[in-house]
């Protein structure tokens, strides 16, 4: 009896042993039958997997890909290995990838899209000058245009096309050059000349007429006693008679423009008597 389930057993082991040969034999078979080549399009190190004559990688029996001897983890193809295929190495699949063929290495959104942090059009990996303010024009690597190149970014210049070479103020315009006529002066609350500010006029009066093509603003100013509308007044006056003066002595009337600025554009402090007398004066603003 116990010799013969031991005879049972010994050929049930073999039979078993006989089996795993056969399915061997029949995946070999099937290898042959495909007109198998074992060698990749490319070297077998790069693909990692056995493909056929015309280049299509071989599946086995249970549709898995065949692989080479010299597979490793880094060779790995999506499809192979059970996952979504992601052409770009940008950790987005191709299903959801809006933005295809990204660059190695970039960070990319959601939808595989590369980041534009500063949202100015330039994406983060080409931008030169990340966090530009929220709309602010700018160029082809993101830094802040200036179209006049006058050193005032556009979204700040309040007067665009400065011609090159010009120098101009914080706000990109042309910057005016002030002269203040020291030793110019009125009589007390009138807007008669000093017979001394003739000096300075005459000499003021033969620059100008050397320069015929330069507009000039004449502008008064006082201090801050009595009413604002008084000083405005009398140094609207004031301006104009430094016009006249200049006129009358063959400067271009057409250049000259008088304005009075009153007590609203002081240089000294007004509650001492030097700091007023300072800000009593009439300035060449030279356009």
């Amino acid at each position: 009896m116990l010799a013969s389930v031991a005879a049972i057993y010994t050929n049930f082991k073999q039979g078993t042993y006989m089996m795993k040969k056969m399915k061997c034999f029949l995946v070999l078979l099937n290898a042959a039958a495909l007109s198998v080549s074992f060698q990749a399009i490319a070297d077998d190190d790069i693909i990692g997997y056995v493909v056929d004559s015309s280049g299509k990688i071989v599946h086995d029996n249970y549709g898995g890909c065949v692989k080479t001897i010299s597979w490793k983890e880094s060779l790995a193809l999506p499809q192979c290995e059970g996952k979504a295929p992601d052409s770009d190495g940008d950790g987005v699949s191709d299903d959801a990838d809006r933005c295809k063929g990204t660059p190695a290495n970039a960070k990319v959104d959601v939808n595989g899209c590369e980041l534009d942090k500063d949202g100015d059009g330039v994406v983060d990996s080409k931008d030169k000058c990340p966090a530009t303010p929220r709309g602010a024009a700018v160029d082809i690597n993101g830094c802040l245009s200036d179209m006049d190149k006058d050193g005032i970014a556009d979204y700040l210049d309040k007067c665009p096309g400065t011609l090159t070479g010009v120098k101009v103020d914080k706000n990109g315009c042309k910057l005016k050059v002030i002269i203040e006529l020291k030793g110019v002066n009125f009589k007390t609350g009138s807007a008669k000349l000093t017979s001394e500010s003739s000096t300075v006029l005459d000499e003021m009066s033969m620059l100008l007429k050397r320069y015929p093509d330069l507009n000039v603003e004449i502008a008064g100013h006082t201090d801050n006693t009595g009413s604002r509308r008084y000083n405005q007044s009398l140094s609207q006056k004031r301006a104009e008679s430094v016009r006249q003066y200049l006129i009358d002595k063959g400067v271009t009337g057409e250049n000259l423009t008088a304005k009075g600025y009153g007590p609203d554009a002081p240089i000294a402090d007004n509650a001492t008597a030097d700091g007023r007398s300072k800000n009593r004066r009439v300035e060449l603003k030279l356009k």
